[in-house]
């Protein structure tokens, strides 16, 4: 198997980070990519008042997550783990134990590559892995990387190398994007899952109120909660609830905002669903003290009202998403059905239900409601009573 390192500070990980490592990993038919947050990076100080290593390792993760490579990327926090200076080659030992019979392939840009001798014990990061230096085209690079290809294979006679250009990586100094950030800019040039974390986490000088977010602002925002398959689901959703409220005359940026927050607690197990049930004084009935699938919905509401301060209306549109309510309101049955019907929602009768949403929402709404009772029926699993209760209200 052919193991892609990938390391750096990644402080923030933006997308020259994203387009380099995907573009690295297919030109070099790589089977697995580790990314690697540095610890305490030998060449450089951090900058002052820059994110903890949590929030570094966090960042990274979600910027992973965009790379698209559909599970073949992990992110590996053992130089943050480790006491120290975050020494490549001490990096490189720890992953050829854990890999043993597996190729190595150190990724690194034009600067990292053309200093490689000067790093700590460069003969034993060359004995351990090849090198795959990237930079954005022929004409910047490959005179500097010939050159430096030649000493390389002279000085260490075990090197491997491979160099490559990649035209389509996108040129972000972080440095430069650190300033933006903290100037209000910049943005575009980061997964916006990432530029979410960063406005909700208040980092690199940024000082967005989560309470008065434009729908622009707050769109990353509610994706940074979320596991990267999930994201389409929830632009589907909102796009979706734009429709409907334009349809039935409801306020579109509520359906909006709920749209966009309805998920945001989704990826918590059971034990943090729990833990922000008795955070925020939830009481759970017997169901839902055993269903984890129910508990997004209350918890994702209460975060939604003391996070992002959502009026009682969106609240109980959150609240009441997954399994309905007697006597709904518009709002609720909105979002409701958006999520039900969302563009990536592919089940046996959706095309159905969704032509019926548009002729009569309530008749949609009945029709959603008795697909989901009769589906946990078929399972043998158990209907909460709210949902019998609102597809009792409606059958009148």
């Amino acid at each position: 198997m052919k193991i892609g390192i990938y390391g750096g500070t990644f402080n923030p990980p933006h997308l020259g980070h994203v387009t380099a490592a995907r573009a690295v990993f297919e030109l070099l038919k790589l089977d697995r990519l580790l990314v690697i947050p540095a610890g305490l990076p030998p060449h450089k100080d951090l900058p002052d008042h820059s994110p903890t290593a949590a929030q570094r390792l966090e960042m990274t993760r979600l910027a992973a997550e965009q790379m698209g490579l559909d599970g073949k990327v992990e992110v590996v926090d053992i130089e943050l783990s480790r006491a120290g200076k975050s020494y490549t080659s001490d990096t490189l030992a720890q992953l050829k134990e854990r890999y043993p019979d597996d190729e190595l392939w150190l990724l690194m840009g034009t600067d990292m590559f053309l200093t490689l001798q000067a790093w700590h014990a460069p003969e034993e990061i060359l004995s351990l892995a090849g090198i795959a230096a990237f930079g954005r085209t022929e004409a910047d690079t490959e005179e500097l990387f010939s050159v430096q290809r030649d000493y390389l294979y002279k000085t260490y006679p075990q090197a491997r190398i491979f160099t490559l250009t990649i035209p389509g990586v996108i040129d972000v100094s972080s440095t430069e994007l650190r300033q933006k950030l903290a100037a209000g800019e910049g943005g575009a040039l980061l997964p916006p899952a990432v530029y979410g974390y960063i406005l909700r986490q208040g980092l690199y000088g940024t000082n967005a109120d989560l309470k008065h977010l434009s729908i622009s602002q707050l769109r990353p925002v509610a994706l940074s909660y979320l596991k990267h398959k999930r994201i389409p689901h929830v632009l589907g959703t909102e796009q979706e609830a734009i429709r409907l409220a334009e349809r039935y005359g409801a306020d579109v940026e509520k359906a909006r905002i709920a749209a966009l927050l309805h998920d945001c607690t989704k990826k918590l197990d059971m034990e943090s669903q729990l833990a922000l049930c008795d955070h925020y004084g939830i009481r759970l009935d017997e169901l839902e003290q055993v269903s984890l699938k129910l508990l997004h919905s209350k918890t994702g509401a209460a975060l939604a009202r003391d996070v992002f301060g959502v009026d009682e209306e969106i609240y109980n549109a959150i609240w009441w998403h997954t399994t309905g309510h007697a006597n709904m309101t518009l709002l609720e049955k909105i979002i409701y059905l958006a999520d039900y019907i969302e563009p990536s929602r592919d089940f046996p009768g959706v095309d159905k239900l969704r032509s019926v949403c548009y002729k009569d929402l309530n008749e949609g709404l009945l029709l959603g409601l008795e697909m989901t009772i009769r589906e946990m029926t078929d399972m043998g699993n158990p209907v909460h009573r709210a949902t019998l209760e609102a597809r009792d209200a409606l059958k009148g």
